[in-house]
């Protein structure tokens, strides 16, 4: 029997016939503004991107694939008008209406939380910040060597380079490292951002394609990685006996309202009962990170709600990640990347987003992780552009289900920068 050749689970046939209708209705300008008709463009783009760039050699073994060709692709569309402009502002994360964003990172926070065993789980957390530190550490020292050569001072390097890289993101760190640049400096805020973005930007790119490039060293030597969701050394996932438990279909709504709540529980205190520690903001995914962690050790979630939780998480992560690297390419301003690409601004952005890969993978090692794991996450997911930068970095590295470690970087850099 002849086998059919699948693109996105579905026969080429029926897939061209889709596209063209959602394109169709996109051009005609019938296509709904709305959740519906964002996702439905979407999924159009992101799959054509997708088959491509999973069928381009080096480029799906080296670069990530068509996680990153689909957001990379959608950048393009976006900046040379190939797209309506009404359709590129709805399916742009951060200038829609449609936050689709937040919902899937929570999914996914409560998803691969709940999947790691109490034990595992409570010894990764206490060597992760460690694992941060030496990714900052290595990033400061690299960037600050590399500064020298171009005649930029050691201050000025931490300042406008590796702080704005190294600092969460945007909302998390380009913005408010700009607000204390104008308090301590009396220039405008403005100017730092115009700079710190650009810097961040540049790194980002570099971030996600170091992740595709880090995945397919971890592909050939074996032992510097996991299975990809877990990052300490010898650990195993959840315990066989929990794999047989039967889940319901009541089940995966209890998880998804379990997500839920535990979200709604870190905007609680990341807005109303403890917004700040020590002076430090704490957002809400990191307070949401820190509940579900000690619901998991506490033993509090039934064994059937973790396993629909993880299963509510691989749905996302292999379904669901296409429009979240469309949504990110189509707030990607090509124009603006260009504008900043000089060779001292790539060449350090570059050394700085190399220092936190060896600094994370190096410390990592020595508190028991996986080095290329550790790399990914307490490195990599701090040099991007915070949360939709570490689903992108994620995404090319093969390694969704490490999604809680790196929000606790994006988060955590957020602050440490900031303080």
């Amino acid at each position: 029997k002849k086998t059919i050749k699948k693109f996105f689970g579905l026969p080429i046939w029926i897939v061209v016939v889709l596209i063209g209708i959602v394109l169709t209705a996109t051009y005609t300008g019938a296509l709904s503004k709305d959740l519906s008709g964002a996702f439905a463009l979407m999924f159009a783009i992101g799959v054509v991107f997708n088959e491509i760039g999973d069928r381009i050699p080096i480029w799906n073994t080296y670069i990530g694939g068509g996680i990153v060709l689909a957001f990379l692709g959608t950048a393009a569309l976006a900046y040379f008008n190939v797209l309506p402009t009404e359709y590129v502002e709805l399916i742009n994360w951060a200038n829609g209406e449609v936050d689709f964003l937040t919902f899937f990172i929570v999914i996914l926070i409560t998803g691969s939380v709940l999947g790691l065993e109490r034990k595992l789980l409570l010894k990764s957390i206490a060597g992760y910040v460690p694992a941060i530190l030496g990714g900052v550490a290595g990033a400061g020292l690299l960037g600050i060597g590399v500064g020298l050569l171009f005649g930029v001072s050691p201050a000025d390097t931490m300042i406008q380079y590796v702080l704005p890289v190294m600092g969460g993101g945007n909302g998390a760190g380009a913005v408010p490292l700009s607000q204390i640049y104008e308090t301590v400096t009396g220039n405008p805020a403005a100017d730092y951002y115009a700079f710190a973005i650009a810097i961040l930007t540049i790194a980002n790119i570099f971030a996600i394609i170091s992740g595709g490039l880090l995945n397919a060293l971890g592909n050939k030597r074996k032992g510097l990685t996991g299975d990809k969701k877990t990052l300490m050394r010898n650990a195993s996932e959840i315990a066989t006996e929990e794999e047989t438990t039967e889940v319901t279909m009541k089940d995966y709504g209890g998880a998804m309202m379990l997500s839920l709540t535990f979200y709604a529980l870190g905007l609680l205190f990341s807005k109303v009962l403890l917004p700040e520690i020590f002076g430090v903001a704490i957002h809400q995914f990191a307070y949401m990170i820190i509940f579900v962690a000690a619901a998991n050790a506490l033993g509090l979630i039934p064994t059937y709600v973790r396993k629909a939780a993880q299963t509510l998480q691989k749905f996302f992560t292999k379904n669901m990640i296409l429009i979240i690297m469309v949504g990110v390419g189509a707030d990607t301003d090509l124009g603006e990347l260009m504008a900043a690409i000089t060779i001292p601004n790539v060449v350090m952005a570059m050394f700085i987003v190399i220092g936190a890969i060896l600094g994370s993978a190096i410390v990592g090692y020595l508190v028991g992780f996986y080095p290329i794991d550790s790399a990914v996450t307490a490195g990599l997911c701090m040099a991007n552009r915070g949360g939709s930068g570490d689903l992108a970095v994620l995404g090319a590295s093969g390694r969704m289900d490490l999604i809680s470690y790196a929000q606790l970087s994006s988060r955590l850099g957020g602050g440490m920068s900031d303080f």
